[in-house]
C-alpha cells in the first residue's frame, strides 16, 4: 500500500496528565461520527504479548532495569504490536489512534534516559521499518500542572514513571520541543495547560483539517 493510499496514522504523545485518555476518546467519537472505521490502541501494549512486556517495563519493582534494556524492550513491545495489530488494521482499511507511539522512546529513552535520540531511533526503524504517524499531536502540559492532575486522578493506573521527580518530567517537555524541531511536518503542539474543552476544540480542528 502506498504511503499516500493508507488510512490516516494519528499518535497522541505527552508528559503526564496531558490528557491523552480524554483526547483519545474524542477522536474516537469524531471519526465514528464522520463514519471513519478506526482502532484504539495503546503503546506499550495494545496485544497479549507487548501487554506482558508492559508489566515488566512499567513494574514499580522493577527500578534496577538498564535503560538501554528498558529502549530495547520498548521496541520489542513495538514491533509485536505493529505485526500483529497496527498492520492488519491499516491493510483493512481503518484507521489508527495511537496512546503513544515512537516519539515516547525518542523521548524518554533517548533524551530523558540519555541514550541519544538518533541511537533510539536505529533501534525503533529496525522494529517499525519506516511506519511513522502521519500526524502527531503532542499535548504539551506544564510538568507541575500535570503532576497536580494526576494526583487528583485515583483512577489513574500508578506505574514506575509516577516515581520519577519534577526534574524528570522537565526533561519529557525538553525531549518532546526537540523532537518537534525533527519532525516539524508531522508534530503539531496543543497547549495542554488550557481547559479541557479547549484542548479537546484544538483537537478536533487538527483532525478535521486532516479527514
Amino acid at each position: 500500500m502506498k504511503e499516500n493510499q493508507r488510512p490516516l496514522i494519528i499518535s497522541i504523545e505527552g508528559g503526564e496528565g496531558a490528557g491523552k485518555s480524554s483526547v483519545i476518546d474524542t477522536i474516537s467519537r469524531f471519526l465514528s461520527e464522520k463514519q471513519i472505521s478506526h482502532i484504539v490502541t495503546r503503546e506499550p501494549g495494545g496485544v497479549r504479548i507487548s501487554e506482558k512486556i508492559r508489566d515488566i517495563i512499567l513494574n514499580k519493582e522493577h527500578l534496577e532495569m538498564d535503560a538501554k534494556t528498558e529502549a530495547l524492550l520498548f521496541a520489542a513491545a513495538r514491533r509485536q504490536h505493529l505485526i500483529e495489530k497496527v498492520l492488519p488494521a491499516v491493510q483493512t482499511g481503518k484507521c489508527v489512534v495511537f496512546d503513544r507511539f515512537v516519539d515516547s522512546s525518542l523521548v524518554y529513552q533517548g533524551y530523558v534516559r540519555g541514550l541519544g535520540i538518533e541511537a533510539v531511533r536505529g533501534i525503533n526503524e529496525f522494529a517499525i521499518e519506516g511506519f511513522y504517524p502521519d500526524l502527531t499531536l503532542f499535548l504539551d502540559v506544564t510538568p507541575e500542572i500535570g503532576l497536580d492532575r494526576i494526583n487528583q486522578n485515583p483512577d489513574r493506573e500508578v506505574n514506575k514513571l509516577d516515581l520519577e521527580g519534577l526534574h524528570f518530567h522537565k526533561k519529557v517537555r525538553e525531549g518532546y520541543y526537540e523532537i518537534m524541531k525533527q519532525y516539524p511536518e508531522r508534530i503539531v503542539r496543543i497547549d495542554a495547560d488550557k481547559a479541557l474543552e479547549d484542548v479537546l476544540l484544538a483537537v478536533v480542528k487538527e483532525i478535521e483539517q486532516r479527514v
